[in-house]
């Protein structure tokens, strides 16, 4: 059994990397990827440990991006893109623009900070630092607002609060989708798009024409098996992966206590169980086309 989409303490996930290392081998997990959100940092901190338990480490990243502009000028919603690499750790560069989104972060949740303040939220960078050990992110905004009371629920934050066209919304500078998927490409990785039943493009139509665009940038690669994925989704992105040549990926998108309806390399009730021989079917398909 392998998972190729988890996240650590080092993003949105609550379970530490070293933890998440000791459950994946106590899961009967063979390979792991830690895709944190625009770090490596969970990686990096796992790495050591996944050796000495005999666990297979994949180096890989969860970008956020954001489309053009739509003809009407409203902000697009984020596109994920998964970033696997399959020959180790990528470039130098990779990790130093990597460092510059971390940087964007920061520069946003000051601004939302300053934002929530004017709606009578008061909130410190060091309240969700609690939850965000590496990196501050919206999940951790949330987190904290459930906790202070001005919310009911975590859903409720992102209404209210936190979405794109919330009270609070701040504008993240976000790479464009192209930026994004040119970056793993040039830092030696295999760049798929991520969970795309969350896309607005959800007829075949509409995502076929997406796909087609990102294969222009690089893209190589859909991920058809998520924990959100119904049978009839993945099996419209696995005649989609077939249809424009790209490589199946999957993962659960594990985030410990965050998600704890999805389970370490089984997804939402044994929806994601994927064998070592589909890794190998990935690396295969890669490496020739490398």
């Amino acid at each position: 059994m392998i998972d190729l989409h988890t996240h650590t303490d080092r993003s949105d996930g609550t379970v530490s990397p070293a933890d998440l290392v000791l459950q994946a081998k106590t899961a009967g997990i063979q390979a792991l990827a830690i895709a944190d959100h625009d770090t490596l940092a969970g990686y990096d901190l796992a790495v050591s440990l996944a050796a000495k338990e005999s666990l297979e480490l994949i180096c890989a990243v969860e970008l956020s991006t954001r489309p053009d502009f739509t003809a009407n000028g409203k902000r697009p919603r984020s596109v994920h893109i998964l970033g696997y690499f399959l020959n180790g750790e990528p470039a130098p560069a990779f990790r130093e623009w990597l460092q510059s989104q971390q940087a964007s972060r920061r520069r946003r949740n000051l601004d939302l900070i300053a934002k929530l303040e004017q709606l009578g939220v008061n909130l410190q960078l060091e309240d969700m630092q609690v939850y965000g050990r590496n990196q501050v992110g919206r999940p951790h905004f949330a987190r904290v607002l459930l906790d202070k009371g001005y919310v009911s629920t975590l859903q409720e934050a992102f209404d209210r609060y936190l979405a794109d066209d919330a009270e609070a919304a701040v504008e993240r500078d976000e790479p464009s989708l192209e930026e994004g998927i040119g970056r793993i490409c040039d830092g030696g990785g295999l760049a798929s798009l991520a969970h795309p039943v969350r896309l607005p493009q959800r007829d075949e139509q509409s995502l076929s024409g997406l796909l087609e665009r990102l294969q222009g940038y690089g893209l190589e690669g859909i991920e058809v098996y998520h924990s959100e994925h119904k049978p009839e989704d993945s099996a419209l992105f696995h005649t989609l992966a077939q249809r424009f040549h790209l490589i199946e990926t999957g993962g659960s998108d594990f985030h410990g206590a965050a998600k704890p309806e999805v389970r370490l390399g089984s997804g939402i009730n044994g929806n994601v169980c994927l064998s070592y021989s589909f890794l190998e079917q990935i690396r295969e398909t890669y490496f020739a086309l490398n």
